[in-house]
């Protein structure tokens, strides 16, 4: 051995002694952290059993504010008197509370935001069942009301809607029950670690010594592993995220073909059947003696249901697949909507509209645009005015929705806003830019720029 060689061996075994002390206090540390560990892993237990408790709690709530709409609901279709409308309008504002609180609970939890958002789904789906009843009620119209009190619809969705809040009542009750089970196997797991790291101190230490460089080299290894997975995964994120776009774009094209297949058989099929219903009863009302007033007083009743049901048909057709876009163009198609919008809306609409040259993929993502930013505005900004634009420049057409409501923070919108991603999305599948301003008290200004065909 070389002087040079011996000199390195004792400086190792200087270093060796130089560390055993540290080491010693690490060990104790190490008994303190294992201690520290697993408290703090039962205090998050303990924190995980009441998130549980009370995410089933409000689940419960929600339950019974369900049954307490379709309560008073069911009060006011069968006997008409007002009163049973207060109880149901404060279960509706109960249930959005609910699940606004339910919402937020679950946004840590993926799986968990999925199933309630099947429950959110459902429930919405019953309130506007319930909300459609009551509609008919208020018209007058007695056979669609009944008609649709006596399906199985409202039945259906009550079940569905048990269904989903109880799987998430088992997740509770599930998550309450593995907490429990993490405060045991954590005591266990302290009583165990702090056995082990006494006995295997010395041992540690010692071998620590001997593998501190192939510890060494297997951590660059890793790195060099981790930083070649790392940019592998980047990779596929990216090709996912382009796959997942694709996808949306596919499936939102594939929803708008199925709306103009349904509006083409409603229009087709229904309208043809209703037409000839009303043929049929001019033709019988033209036989039936003027004497039986009863008789007649039956048939001016189907005809005018009749009439209804041909406008209800109209109204879903416009809705599915606005015929005006496509007889009409851009510009007409807007100043009907808007125009039928603010009858029904209440709320004062303005028009700036320029003709402008779009295919009609785009034209009808504007329409989609401007559809969904006013029904927006109805349910959510208590605005009183909005001013529509649409202005074409040499390369691209900026569309413009601006209302003069309440507002909202554009930063604080949750992943279950749907709405403004799917306008998003509708933008930007197009070719466009979309940007959303808005502040509390300062209304709301939706902006898009679409480039124009070339």
């Amino acid at each position: 051995m070389t002087f040079k060689e011996n000199s390195r061996h004792w400086l190792q075994k200087s270093r060796t002694m130089a560390v055993s002390l540290p080491f010693a206090l690490l060990a104790a540390l190490v008994l303190i952290g294992i201690n520290e560990a697993g408290h703090m892993r039962s205090q998050e237990a303990v924190e995980a059993m009441n998130e549980g408790q009370q995410t089933r709690n409000a689940v419960n709530r929600l339950l019974q504010s369900m049954l307490d709409a379709e309560t008073g609901q069911r009060g006011y279709l069968l006997t008409g008197n007002e009163t049973y409308l207060e109880p149901y309008d404060k279960a509706v504002v109960t249930v959005q509370a609910n699940l606004d609180e339910l919402r937020n609970r679950y946004l840590k939890s993926p799986d968990d935001l999925q199933q309630f958002a099947n429950l959110s789904r459902e429930v919405s789906r019953k309130l506007a069942e319930m909300e459609l009843s009551l509609r008919l009620r208020r018209q007058g119209n007695e056979d669609a009301w009944k008609f649709i009190l006596h399906t199985d619809v409202g039945k259906e969705h009550m079940q569905s809607i048990r269904k989903q809040a109880h799987a998430l009542i088992d997740r509770s009750a599930q998550t309450v029950e593995d907490s429990r089970h993490q405060i045991v196997q954590s005591l266990m797991l302290s009583r165990i670690g702090i056995a082990t790291v006494t006995a295997i101190g010395l041992l540690a230490f010692y071998m620590y010594l001997r593998q501190a460089r192939t510890l060494q080299q297997i951590s660059q290894r890793e790195q060099d592993v981790l930083e070649h997975e790392r940019e592998r995964l980047e990779g596929l994120v990216r090709e996912r995220t382009a796959s997942l776009s694709e996808l949306a774009s596919h499936l939102q094209q594939v929803r708008e073909d199925e709306r103009g297949f349904l509006a083409r058989e409603l229009h087709d099929e229904l309208g043809a059947l209703l037409t000839s219903a009303k043929l049929d009863v001019a033709r019988l009302k033209s036989k039936i003696d003027h004497q039986a007033p009863d008789i007649a007083e039956r048939l001016k009743h189907l005809n005018e249901t009749l009439n209804s049901g041909i406008a209800l048909k109209r109204r879903i057709i416009e809705d599915l697949r606005p015929s005006s876009l496509s007889n009409l163009g851009l510009t007409a198609a807007l100043e009907i909507l808007t125009r039928e919008h603010a009858e029904g809306a209440g709320i004062e609409v303005e028009t700036n509209l320029e003709a402008v040259e779009l295919t009609e993929a785009t034209q009808l993502t504007v329409y989609r645009l401007v559809q969904e930013a006013l029904t927006n505005i109805s349910k959510y900004a208590k605005a009183k005015k909005v001013l529509v634009t649409v202005h074409g420049y040499p390369t691209h057409v900026a569309v413009q929705v601006r209302d003069d409501g309440a507002g909202f923070d554009p930063a604080g919108v949750g992943p279950t806003s749907h709405g403004l991603a799917g306008m998003r999305h509708r933008v930007e599948a197009a070719g466009g830019r979309l940007t959303i301003t808005s502040s509390a008290d300062s209304g709301t200004l939706i902006s898009a720029v679409l480039p124009k065909p070339r």
